[in-house]
């Protein structure tokens, strides 16, 4: 069945919108006008906010009632907390997924990356969203949903900072390094390729916020009401 006109529209301004949080072009806390977004798109007020409904679940943005829609704030708490958490959870996935894991499926793993292309922001988000397909892809082999779940609405949340390390080569990499140790069943090294990722990620992330981006950020010690 074809897609009706009004879901390909919310796709299209959904993706659009996506791209412009992550990229930074739409600042933390920037007031998103349902009017603009329909005159932009030329399109009907229902696929805008549905495209808006959808950046809300990934908690890109928040809807305030009788107020609006808003580019999603995050405080340096909530930022350190979601990448701690990332950790919990990746590593659980790597315990799991060592020794169950099919050639089939790390082949699979293998041709997510389209290689590198250049430093570009429009590569940057390739590369992002190649990366949560990579973690997701691999704590669905784990065999526990509820897990991959849970990473890919994380690495959602997450995008717009990771796009800020500006992965790249590096990642890819490191991914290779993660699929060696798979192919080996070796435990040890995949946990450690893994950590290698997250800590390289944090720190990326948290240098480029404190010292390109702190503006942007809302870095107390909690959301605003």
């Amino acid at each position: 069945m074809a897609a009706k006109p009004t879901d390909a529209a919310k796709l299209t301004i959904y993706n659009s919108i996506r791209a412009e949080i992550i990229s930074g072009e739409r600042k933390p806390g920037e007031r998103l006008s349902i009017d603009l977004l329909k005159e932009k798109f030329g399109t009907s007020v229902t696929p805008v906010r549905d495209a808006l409904q959808m950046l809300s679940q990934e908690e890109l943005i928040t809807i305030k009632p009788r107020s609006g829609y808003y580019v999603t704030l995050v405080t340096l708490k909530e930022l350190n907390d979601m990448m701690d958490l990332r950790g919990i959870l990746e590593l659980a996935v790597v315990e799991r997924v060592v020794k169950k894991i099919t050639d089939d499926q790390i082949r699979t793993l293998e041709d997510i990356h389209k290689g590198y292309t250049d430093d570009k922001t429009e590569s940057f988000i390739r590369y992002t969203d190649e990366n949560r397909k990579f973690h997701v892809m691999l704590a669905e082999f784990s065999g526990n949903h509820e897990l991959a779940l849970q990473v890919g609405h994380l690495h959602d949340r997450l995008a717009r900072f990771m796009v800020m390390s500006n992965p790249g080569t590096e990642m890819i990499d490191i991914h290779f390094r993660m699929l060696e140790r798979l192919k080996a069943r070796d435990l040890g090294g995949a946990i450690k390729a893994m950590q290698k990722e997250l800590a390289n990620g944090k720190y990326l992330i948290m240098e480029r916020i404190m010292e390109e981006e702190a503006s942007f950020w809302h870095l107390g010690a909690s959301s605003p009401g």
